[in-house]
C-alpha cells in the first residue's frame, strides 16, 4: 500500500531528529539506479526542513553483471566509490551522508567513518521504512542486548529442530542496530532493531539445521526442507538435505571463494514491528528482507565476510539466515528462549 510524502517526510524527520541533525550541517545523500525516488524526494525535503545543507551524489551501479541476484546484498565487491576521489572527498566532508544506495562491507565506508562522518543506510520501500521509524525505546533496548554480550564469553544456540551451536565470544564487539546515528562515525541502517557479533576466529562449532520456515536471504525464500550445516573450525563444511540445500550449495559455490562458508554475524532480533510473516506478502525484488533479519526472537547468523567488525575475512559472499525457535544463551544467561525474547531486565 502506498505511503504518502507526509508521512515520510514526518518519518525522515523522527530519523533526523533522533540522528542529532543540527542546522547548517553538511547531507550528502548518496544515490544509485535504484534509490526509491520517494525516499529521494522525501529525504530531501525533511533534511532542508530542519537547515541543513545538502547535496546529492548520485554514481553509476557496479557487479551487476557478476551477481545472480538483483538484490545489493547478493554480492559485496567493489563499490561505485572504488578508486573515485572527488566522491570520496565529498562524503568525508559530509556530516552526514544517508545511503540510499547501498556501501555495506566496503573499505570505503570505514574510510568514510573514520573520520567522524556518520552514515545511514535505507534502501527498503517507503511502506517498510514508514512502519519500522525507530525510537528511543529501541536504541536502549538494543544497547542493552549488546551490554550483555559484551560480558558473555559464549553463545550457544540450540533449536528442536537440532541446532547445537556454540561460538566463543571475545575477539569481536558487539554491535547495536537500533536504526539512528546519534554519534560522530556511527554506521546505522533503518530499519533494524537487532543485535549481533562475531565468534572469534575459527572457534564456532555444531550444527545448525535450517527448518522449514526459517529464511535464506538474499534469496527471500522461506526453506521447504531442513538444511543441515555442520560447522567445525568456524566454516560451515557440509550442506546436506534436499532441493534447498543443493540450491544453496550452487549459490555459495558461484562464488568460488572458501571464505564465503565462515560462521560470519551472530545475534537475535529485536523489532516487536518487524514480522517474519512478511517476506510472502512482498515482491522480493521490491525490498532487501529487514523484516527476516530484524523480527523479534529470531537468531540471526550469516555466512561471510567480518571485515565490517575489524576482522580480515572478506567476500563477495553474505548470507543471512534468521531462524525461528530458536534458545539462545550467553555463558549460562538465557536470553531467547524457544523464539521468545526473555531476561531483559538482567544485567
Amino acid at each position: 500500500m502506498a505511503v504518502s510524502d507526509f508521512t515520510m517526510i514526518e518519518a525522515w524527520t523522527q530519523v533526523l531528529r533522533l540522528s542529532k541533525l543540527q542546522a547548517g550541517q553538511a547531507v550528502t545523500i548518496l544515490t544509485g539506479a535504484d534509490t526509491h525516488p520517494q525516499t529521494l524526494r522525501t529525504a530531501q525535503i525533511a533534511c532542508q526542513s530542519l537547515g541543513a545543507v545538502i547535496s546529492r551524489l548520485d554514481l553509476t551501479p557496479v557487479n551487476g553483471e557478476r551477481s545472480l541476484s538483483r538484490d545489493p546484498l547478493a554480492y559485496l565487491g567493489t563499490t561505485p566509490l572504488t578508486g573515485n576521489k572527488p566522491a570520496m572527498a565529498a562524503l568525508k566532508a559530509s556530516d552526514l551522508v544517508l545511503d540510499l544506495m547501498t556501501l555495506l562491507f566496503s573499505p570505503e565506508q570505514h574510510d568514510i567513518l573514520a573520520g567522524g562522518t556518520k552514515i545511514l543506510l535505507a534502501v527498503e520501500p517507503p511502506e517498510i521504512l514508514a512502519r519500522m521509524v525507530p525510537t528511543e525505546a529501541d536504541r536502549l533496548r538494543v544497547l542493552a542486548a549488546a551490554a550483555k554480550i559484551e560480558q558473555a564469553s559464549r553463545m550457544t544456540v540450540t533449536s528442536p529442530a537440532g541446532t547445537a551451536l556454540s561460538c566463543p565470544l571475545g575477539e569481536f564487539p558487539a554491535i547495536s542496530e537500533y536504526g539512528f546515528v546519534d554519534a560522530p562515525g556511527r554506521w546505522d541502517h533503518w530499519p533494524s532493531g537487532f543485535v549481533l557479533t562475531w565468534p572469534n576466529e575459527l572457534q564456532a562449532s555444531g550444527t545448525i539445521v535450517i527448518d522449514r520456515g526459517d529464511i535464506l536471504l538474499p534469496h527471500k525464500s522461506y526453506v521447504q526442507d531442513p538444511i543441515v550445516l555442520t560447522v567445525e573450525k568456524g566454516y560451515a563444511t557440509r550442506i546436506e538435505g534436499g532441493v534447498d540445500a543443493a540450491l544453496l550449495r550452487d549459490y555459495m559455490e558461484s562464488f568460488a571463494d572458501p571464505e564465503a562458508y565462515a560462521i560470519s554475524h551472530i545475534g537475535w532480533g529485536l523489532q516487536p514491528r518487524a514480522r517474519w510473516s512478511t517476506l510472502g506478502l512482498l515482491d522480493r525484488e521490491a525490498h532487501i528482507g529487514m523484516d527476516a533479519r530484524a523480527y523479534e526472537g529470531n537468531f540471526l547468523f550469516s555466512l561471510g565476510p567480518n571485515n565490517e567488525a575489524g576482522g580480515s575475512r572478506t567476500t563477495a559472499c553474505h548470507i543471512d539466515i534468521p531462524l525461528r525457535g530458536c534458545t539462545v544463551a550467553l555463558d549460562d544467561r538465557v536470553v531467547v528462549e524457544a523464539g521468545k525474547v526473555i531476561n531483559e531486565e538482567q544485567l
